[in-house]
C-alpha cells in the first residue's frame, strides 16, 4: 500500500513517508539556490528592488511597479484556476488542495502595517535577498526586522483575531 501526502498549502506535513521526504544529499538542494538566483536576476533587471521605483509607486508616479505586482497577480488568478479545473497535482502526484479563505478584519491591520514597513524600508519580502546581493548592506537591517516580527506574529498567533 502507498501512502501519499496531500499538498494543502496551509502547512505541509513533514511526517509521511515518500519519496519527497526522504533525506537528500545537499546538492540536491543547489535546484533551490539557482532558482533564487535567477529569481534575484529578474527582480534587479525589473528595477522591483529599487528603493527609488518602490517610493514613485507608494506616490502614485509611476504605474512601473504595478504593472508587474498586477502581471503577478493575473499570473497567479490563471494558474490557481488552472490548478483547480484540471485538478493539476505537484511533480510527486500528490493533489494539490487550495482551501477557501475567509476575510476578517486582521487582514487589513496586517496588510496595513505590511504597507507601512514596505514604504518606509523601500522593501517587501521577497527583493530583500535580492537588494542584499547588490551590496544594498542596509537592508540588512530590514531582514533582520522581518524575521523580528515573523517570530513575534509566531508568539502572538494563537492571541490574535483569526
Amino acid at each position: 500500500m502507498t501512502h501519499h501526502k496531500v499538498t494543502d498549502i496551509r502547512h505541509q506535513d513533514t511526517n509521511c513517508t515518500n519519496e519527497s521526504n526522504l533525506k537528500h544529499p545537499w546538492y540536491y538542494n543547489l535546484k533551490y539556490l539557482l532558482a533564487g538566483i535567477i529569481f534575484g536576476i529578474i527582480f534587479v533587471k525589473a528595477e522591483v528592488i529599487s528603493w527609488f521605483r518602490i517610493q514613485e509607486m507608494f506616490r502614485l508616479q509611476s504605474f512601473h511597479m504595478y504593472g508587474i505586482i498586477g502581471s503577478a497577480v493575473l499570473v497567479g488568478i490563471i494558474s490557481v484556476g488552472l490548478i483547480k479545473k484540471f485538478n493539476i497535482k505537484t511533480i510527486y502526484g500528490e493533489p494539490i488542495i487550495i482551501p477557501s479563505k475567509k476575510f476578517n478584519k486582521g487582514q487589513i491591520y496586517g496588510g496595513l502595517i505590511f504597507g507601512f514597513g514596505w514604504a518606509i524600508t523601500g522593501a517587501c519580502p521577497g527583493p530583500l535577498f535580492a537588494q542584499i546581493g547588490t551590496g544594498a548592506l542596509a537592508v540588512s537591517v530590514t531582514l533582520l526586522s522581518a524575521v523580528a516580527g515573523t517570530w513575534v506574529y509566531g508568539y502572538f498567533r494563537d492571541k490574535l483575531p483569526h
